[in-house]
């Protein structure tokens, strides 16, 4: 079995971030600043974002790094931080 290449990998999450970016528009909704926000628990719970995601938290985190979205704190767990807004910093 071949393990895939940097460049293959790069493409994958950078896939899984524009999903990521299209799912919070779908179940956001606009806040006080304008922005498309969805709670952590919303997204972890939704079927289609459990059948996209094998990793949410992973991508997530990757959409964070590449500024495209702010959480507050480095790491969401389920159950913990089902209430934490995860707020879109781009809107496509």
């Amino acid at each position: 079995m071949l393990t895939p290449g940097v460049e293959e990998v790069t493409m994958n999450v950078e896939h899984e971030v524009k999903l990521l970016v299209e799912e919070i528009q779908r179940l956001g909704s606009k806040n006080a600043d304008g922005k498309t926000s969805v709670k952590f628990g919303v997204m972890f719970n939704d079927d289609k974002c459990a059948n996209i995601f094998e990793a949410l938290v992973g991508t997530l985190r990757a959409a964070k790094r590449k500024k495209l979205i702010h959480f507050d704190g480095e790491l969401l767990l389920q159950g913990v931080h089902d209430n934490v807004d995860i707020v879109l910093l781009v809107q496509e």
